[in-house]
């Protein structure tokens, strides 16, 4: 079989824009990492490795996704804490 050079007519999406907000507002370590993945979406795209771009735009979705999500399940307990009682009680035995 003979390999088609057929270029796709848009790049994956690089998810760039979610891995900063999720690194500055969720969970840092994972948001580094979705940049890291998100760097390397276009420059994979643009030296002709579509299928590198595309498994740099998964992994750097996923991770994102994973950020996102812990940062949210992080503010959640800490709103619990806080709702219940438990961080008003240990704030007011400091005093």
């Amino acid at each position: 079989m003979e390999e088609s050079n057929i270029t796709p007519n848009r790049p994956p999406k690089n998810w760039l824009v979610e891995s900063i907000l999720v690194t500055l507002f969720c969970c840092l370590p994972f948001g580094i990492v979705g940049i890291v993945h998100a760097s390397k979406v276009d420059s994979k795209y643009g030296s002709g490795d579509y299928a590198g771009a595309e498994q740099a735009s998964a992994d750097a979705k996923k991770w994102t996704m994973i950020g996102f999500w812990i940062g949210v399940a992080v503010a959640v307990v800490y709103a619990l804490f806080f709702a219940l009682g438990i961080g008003g009680a240990m704030l007011g035995g400091m005093q």
